[in-house]
């Protein structure tokens, strides 16, 4: 029984998956009303539900108030009849339409209440490439891939990282960055949803690059007729390919491994004594 010993490159990559979001909250606004020469200014006014009004009788004023005349639930409260300078507020938690008069002069006014929008759901983005738990040798080169969709609006872009640093943005599906010579070592590389409302999302993965080390084939033996086993330096992660061949010309791949221990054992169930080469080669980068 023959052996032969053959390597080649490979790469180390181990991947964890962070995903997080944020919504963009619309603030409640205020809405200003005057009373000036016995009117409302303006007469009506619009807010969304959680808003305010806020109502100004400015110095001098003589008394006014701010009374309900409809019929419809959601008014907060009445006012005190009062004299300039001072300010009346409400809040209107519910949508509708409410006329309102001084009763001391007649003069009226009205607040229309919109229903407040529904909030703003953040998008969600997936690194689809490279996969997690991949391993890759140095000098290593891939291309980073995600989906990203938003239920309630649309992508307006997907930015990468790697670290803290932009690699750029893209603002059209399918989302890639090329991302080249990366030497030895562990790197984080992030992508960014942002929808159109400015809510964002981030995946991140963790991707270690290693200097691999060469493939040497030792402790052959026959465990039983037929049984022939070897085992192989392997760096953990990387996927190794192991031929077989009678000739030395013609090889047969007979197994893929990615190695989870080393070394790594191999066992040829089929082995025969008319003489059998083997070799295993570390497959390339994805």
């Amino acid at each position: 029984m023959k052996v032969i010993k053959n390597a080649t490159r490979l790469l180390v990559l181990s991947v964890g998956i962070i995903l997080s979001g944020h919504a963009t909250s619309t603030l409640a606004a205020t809405a200003n009303v005057s009373v000036i020469n016995f009117a409302f200014q303006p007469q009506l006014t619009t807010v969304n539900a959680g808003d305010s009004v806020l109502w100004t009788w400015p110095s001098g004023s003589t008394s006014h108030n701010v009374f309900y005349t409809g019929s419809a639930t959601g008014w907060p409260g009445n006012s005190s009849v009062l004299s300039g300078p001072t300010t009346f507020t409400q809040k209107f938690n519910t949508s509708g339409s409410f006329p309102y008069e001084c009763t001391v002069h007649g003069f009226t006014g009205s607040v229309t209440v919109n229903a407040a929008a529904p909030p703003n759901v953040p998008p969600t983005v997936t690194i689809t490439n490279p996969a997690s738990g991949i391993t890759l040798t140095a000098p290593a080169s891939l291309t980073l891939k995600a989906t990203a969709a938003d239920s309630d609006g649309s992508i307006t872009n997907v930015q990468f990282l790697q670290g803290t640093t932009s690699l750029g943005k893209v603002i059209l599906a399918p989302f890639s960055m090329a991302v080249n010579n990366l030497s030895a070592a562990t790197y984080t590389f992030s992508a960014i949803a942002s929808d159109n409302l400015g809510a964002t999302a981030t995946n991140s993965i963790t991707v270690k690059v290693i200097n691999a080390s060469p493939v040497t084939i030792a402790s052959t033996s026959f465990v039983s007729a037929n049984h022939f086993q070897f085992s192989y330096s392997s760096d953990i992660g990387l996927t190794y390919l192991v031929l077989v061949s009678s000739n030395l010309f013609n090889w047969t791949p007979i197994n893929t491994n990615t190695a989870t221990v080393n070394p790594t054992i191999f066992a040829d169930p089929n082995a025969n004594n008319a003489g059998s080469f083997y070799r295993v080669g570390r497959l390339p980068n994805p």
